[in-house]
């Protein structure tokens, strides 16, 4: 008797153990807070695309630009904080998923919210989340606004992100209600991670197929002669 009430304590102990860690764990997955390698396209054959633009001639193409610039600023670590700011842009220190966009572009050089007003002021009918009213305050920062943006501007691609050579770093990826860039990080199979602001605590990180992917592009401009 005594030796099964001791079995039956040792299995208690035992699951509580694996409660414990399973709720300490799982979050820490989920999170991407574990740590895990990473891998590079060349691990899996693929050859990294490279843009034959470089509009802010710093000798790195605009893809790469893209994706550092994004890089850059997420290590800034800014607050999430979603909020609307006369002339536009956020202070430092804090922004929205949006505001990696930008800045991606503004480090490779272009001025993205110049560019993203001109169209909609342009072609306003086109754009229907202003209603007709444009606003250059907000309007760059709004994920729905810059997905016609790109439909219109961009090259679109695949949105199997499965198709693992279609998905190469710098590229636009655009979710449900977010956005982000890709990195030159992929996971074991070959998936990119993604350079993003949300609530999350990682801004790099294998998080693509956390979210419904709505829009993929690749800012393709032609170089000037």
């Amino acid at each position: 008797m005594i030796g099964l009430r001791r079995t039956l304590t040792i299995i208690c102990i035992l699951a509580a153990v694996c409660a414990v860690l399973a709720a300490v764990l799982y979050p820490l997955h989920y999170f991407n807070l574990l740590p895990r390698r990473s891998y590079t396209a060349e691990d899996f054959g693929i050859k990294t695309v490279r843009s034959r633009n470089d509009a802010d001639d710093d000798g790195i193409d605009d893809y790469t630009d893209i994706m550092q610039s994004a890089r850059e600023y997420l290590l800034t670590k800014p607050r999430y904080k979603s909020a609307y700011y006369p002339g536009g842009y956020p202070p430092d220190g804090e922004g929205v998923c949006t505001d990696v966009i930008w800045k991606a572009f503004e480090g490779a050089g272009y001025p993205l919210k110049e560019m993203v007003d001109r169209d909609i002021a342009e072609n306003t009918d086109a754009y229907p989340g202003v209603n007709g009213r444009p606003d250059p305050n907000i309007d760059f920062r709004r994920v729905r606004n810059l997905l016609v943006f790109f439909k219109r501007n961009a090259k679109s691609l695949s949105i199997d992100p499965h198709e693992i050579e279609e998905w190469q770093p710098g590229d636009i990826v655009v979710f449900d209600g977010h956005i982000a860039i890709l990195s030159d990080k992929r996971d074991k199979s070959g998936v990119p991670y993604i350079l993003h602001h949300s609530k999350r605590p990682q801004k790099e990180e294998n998080a693509l197929l956390l979210y419904s992917i709505i829009g993929h592009f690749r800012w393709e401009i032609e170089p000037e002669e």
